[in-house]
């Protein structure tokens, strides 16, 4: 017998972000957008990679979130200046919490 299913992820926008100038001193900002499509997760961290998948430090008001089904939620990441050049990636993971077999969804936007 063949199961299969089918998993909706979640949506992350823009596809290719820019890092602007910020207010503060050294740091750049860049607007994103999440849309959950998925009912079983609520919620979602954001993390940002070089071309090697290697984390680099950024700022934002969560790394972790709460967003309820079919919602939508607008965030800024900020980064050092410095490293700029080195982000290639910014993405958002379905944070899994209930014990039940699910499949996380990861979604990346890429800055180069």
């Amino acid at each position: 017998m063949l199961v299969s299913s089918f998993a909706y992820a979640h949506e992350m926008t823009p596809t290719y972000p820019k890092w602007k100038l910020s207010i503060y001193n050294d740091l750049l900002v860049t607007k994103m957008e999440m849309f959950n499509k998925r009912n079983d997760v609520e919620y979602y961290e954001i993390a940002i990679f070089d071309e090697d998948w290697n984390p680099i430090p950024f700022v934002s008001s969560y790394k972790v979130f709460k967003l309820e089904y079919l919602s939508r939620v607008e965030f800024e990441v900020y980064i050092r200046a410095r490293d700029k050049d080195r982000a290639e990636y910014i993405c958002s993971r379905s944070k899994l919490n209930n014990g039940m077999p699910a499949i996380s969804s990861m979604i990346c936007s890429r800055f180069k």
